[in-house]
């Protein structure tokens, strides 16, 4: 159980020092976007939006191949599995229970789950603070 802990525990660490990543230049480029001046603000505004959403989905993708990549190394799945399937799955918390996890490593398949929810959560919270500063910068303008 331990050593299931802690390459669980490695791999979370790993996706979310990329999420930090992600998070700290998402939200300077985005607060830097809604200073500037702009003749259509409703137009900046969905930019903004859209852009902050596909680099954190972009983000999502590759820490569900991190997830992949530990499920690989470990050799967590059946045979013929389809690892970056069985790590979307959990990651979004989805869980089909088409693919399960060989005994030894079973523990993963909930460390990933809780992985992704607590980085859609932080995801959410940067996507409400976004639109929150870009909103604010509109109204001043």
């Amino acid at each position: 159980m331990l050593r299931q802990l802690f390459f669980g525990g490695v791999i979370s660490l790993a996706n979310i020092a990329i999420h930090a990543l992600a998070m700290t230049s998402v939200i300077g480029v985005s607060r830097a976007a809604s200073t500037r001046h702009a003749e259509r603000p409703r137009l900046r505004l969905v930019a903004i939006m859209v852009a902050t959403v596909s680099v954190l989905m972009t983000f999502h993708l590759a820490e569900v191949g991190v997830w992949s990549l530990g499920y690989a190394l470990l050799d967590v799945t059946p045979p013929g599995a389809d690892r970056f399937y069985f790590a979307f799955v959990n990651y979004a918390t989805l869980g089909y229970g088409d693919i399960v996890p060989v005994a030894d490593w079973r523990l993963l398949g909930p460390m990933t789950a809780m992985n992704g929810v607590l980085l859609f959560g932080w995801s959410t919270a940067v996507i409400f603070d976004v639109l929150w500063k870009a909103l604010q910068n509109a109204d001043e303008a």
